[in-house]
Parts: structure tokens; C-alpha cells; sequence
């Protein structure tokens, strides 16, 4: 699948990289093209690399953007994105007081750039309770990483399932896009407890029976 990264940060790095794994084509999209062409040199010549604004070919898009800059790039893009599956990996967290989200009680990042979005769009939250570097690696203390995506459209979650799983992560359906409001407390939560635990975000959330 052809899947266009836009960001440049270590997410855009450990998303990236399970993808590829995954034997996926991808484009990274930064807002300079030296930095998005730096990134992409690290996985050698098969990774694409431009900058945000230009076209988008993949039938999917990966915000690996901080909340507060997704809804600009959606907006950038427009109608140029309707009827492309894209993902939300942001935790809108309050960073001036890193105690609370900044996103209404009843609703999510990932609801309020769908409303944000054109028409067409259909918005799918994955990665979001995911550390970059247990990413790259692609596991925690020998096991795969847990990755729960939750969306509306059937079609649009399944890709991200496929994508998911093909890097060899395990996918879990959490549900329906609102089901994004309990992921990003999950994310947040896990954030918290890095630096009392000692963690050093080298940990992940594991689902177990």
C-alpha cells in the first residue's frame, strides 16, 4: 500500500518503520524538504520524500502531527483528501500544564478533526498509545506491540488494521471513532507514569487473556 507520512518526528520514524516492514511504499511529508528528505535517507532510496502541500498519491494519510497542527493540515488539503483514509496519532494533551487534554469532555482529537475534515475523508485513530522507539523496535520485553484503532468507516479501519498487522504489530478494534476518547486517556495515562516508573518510554499497553 502507498501511504503518505506527514511529519518528520521520531512517531513518523517508528510508524515508518513498521510499515516498511510491512513491505509498504512510503512518502514522508515535512514542512522542509530538507527535513523530510534527511528521514527518509535513513531507510534508503525507496522512501519518497517532500513537503507539506504537495500532492498526495496514497490512499492513506498518517497525521504524525502534534494535535494542534493536524487540523491546519487537513484544512491545507481540503478536498484534495476526500475519499482517502486518514489516521490520527495525537494525544491532545494540555502541554503548558501536562495534567489534562485540551479536548471537550464528550468528544476526542480524533472527532473534532473529523469535523474538521471535507467531506469524504474517513478519519481512523491508531498508534496513538505507542512509543516511537518501542516502534522501531517493533516489540517490549519480546512481545508485539498492541496497536488500537478505532473509526466509522468499515473499509478505512480494516486498511489500518491491515497496515498494523503487516509490520507485525497486533491490531485490536476498539470500536467506533468515540471509542478515541478513551485511546487518548489511555495514551495520556501511559505518558504519565514514564517518569515516576523510570520507564523511559520503552513500555506499551498489552491486551491479555
Amino acid at each position: 500500500m502507498d501511504v503518505t507520512i506527514i511529519g518528520t518526528g521520531n512517531m513518523a520514524r517508528g510508524i515508518a518503520t513498521r510499515l516498511l516492514d510491512g513491505g509498504h511504499e512510503i512518502t514522508f511529508l515535512g514542512t522542509e524538504a530538507g527535513k523530510a528528505e534527511g528521514l527518509a535517507s535513513e531507510f534508503g532510496g525507496s522512501v519518497g520524500a517532500g513537503v507539506v502541500g504537495d500532492d498526495i498519491s496514497g490512499d492513506v494519510v498518517v497525521l504524525a502531527v502534534p494535535y494542534d497542527a493536524a487540523a491546519t493540515v487537513l484544512r491545507g488539503y481540503g478536498e484534495a483528501l476526500s475519499g482517502k483514509t486518514v489516521v490520527d496519532i495525537s494525544n491532545p494533551v494540555d502541554w503548558h500544564t501536562f495534567d489534562d487534554l485540551v479536548t471537550p469532555l464528550d468528544s476526542s482529537a480524533a472527532e473534532e478533526l473529523q469535523k474538521a475534515a471535507p467531506e469524504g475523508v474517513n478519519l481512523v485513530k491508531a498508534w496513538n498509545t505507542t512509543f516511537a522507539g518501542t516502534l522501531v523496535a517493533g516489540e517490549v520485553a519480546g512481545q508485539p506491540l498492541d496497536v488500537y484503532v478505532a473509526g466509522d468507516a468499515a473499509g478505512a479501519k480494516e486498511s489500518v488494521i491491515g497496515l498494523v498487522e503487516s509490520g507485525g504489530s497486533r491490531a485490536i478494534d476498539a470500536g467506533p471513532l468515540r471509542r478515541a476518547r478513551e485511546l487518548e486517556r489511555l495514551g495520556f495515562l501511559g505518558m504519565t507514569l514514564q517518569q515516576p516508573t523510570g520507564l523511559n518510554f520503552q513500555s506499551a499497553w498489552k491486551l491479555v487473556s
